[in-house]
């Protein structure tokens, strides 16, 4: 599978490469046709690094997506992002987008 640019700059948690994309006008919403967008894919590579190194989990790349505007309550295939990190361990990530939507909400 090909990746775009910013699914890339996403795989390689590449931050300075992706703020340039984000920057230049590329979309935070980027998906790959079925609902893959840059937030999921920051979610999974950040479980994918912790399950393959036992680092402790980071939240780094979905930090700076919701930062710059990814969202959060976007469904794909009846999950939303927080749900799906969640349902696979990544606490961390679930607890940062449940406290994001709901600063934005104003509650």
């Amino acid at each position: 599978m090909s990746l775009s640019p910013g699914h890339l700059a996403v795989e390689h948690e590449d931050l300075p490469g992706l703020r340039d994309l984000l920057d230049d006008g590329y979309d935070v919403e980027d998906d790959c046709g079925d609902g893959w967008t840059l937030l999921r894919h920051a979610i999974d590579v950040e479980i994918d690094g912790h399950v393959q190194s036992g680092e402790p989990l980071h939240v780094d790349v979905t930090a700076f997506l919701l930062a710059r505007g990814a969202n959060p309550l976007r469904n794909t295939n009846g999950f939303l992002p927080a749900a799906e990190a969640e349902a696979r361990g990544h606490w961390l990530a679930a607890d940062l987008i449940r406290a994001w939507t709901s600063l934005r909400a104003g509650t």
